[in-house]
């Protein structure tokens, strides 16, 4: 279980992951150790799962973002596992996800421009196993990306 002292650590770190130990254990309240001990347990619990850096897709081209909504043919024992198995395989799905419901799958995929979407579309997407239904939502704007959590 977190302590208080833990929250506000997880809210520093998560607002500035890339600050020096020390200035992080100063805005935190706590010493450099103590930072350093406590953020290593949190690893360890499984709290902190990962540092990263957030890529900026359109400023390396990528200007298209489009998320799909998937229903598999579920007469197929496997099909979802077989699915996700060669979703994970296109370089332009960055996300999968699953779902009880309607829809089975979501994919968001990202792409150059337009000609490059409709390429990987054909040529990727729609040869994936066990589609039943697929529906294309384009992405006109990014209302709200977050990752943070209100600790």
């Amino acid at each position: 279980m977190l302590d208080a002292t833990d929250l506000r650590i997880l809210r520093q770190f998560q607002a500035a992951p890339d600050l020096p130990t020390a200035d992080l254990a100063d805005r935190a309240g706590v010493t450099p150790t103590t930072l350093g001990r406590r953020i290593d347990k949190m690893r360890e619990a499984g709290v902190i799962r990962a540092v990263r850096a957030v890529i900026n897709w359109p400023a390396l081209g990528y200007t298209v973002e489009v998320s799909l909504r998937v229903t598999l043919d579920k007469t197929q024992p496997r099909a979802f596992d077989e699915f996700l198995a060669a979703a994970r395989e296109v370089p332009e799905v960055i996300e999968a996800q699953t779902f009880l419901g309607q829809v089975d799958a979501r994919l968001s995929v990202i792409a150059r421009d337009m000609p490059h979407y409709q390429q990987v579309y054909r040529d990727r997407l729609l040869t994936l196993p066990h589609i039943a239904d697929i529906e294309a939502l384009m992405h006109v704007a990014r209302v709200k990306f977050d990752e943070t959590l209100p600790l």
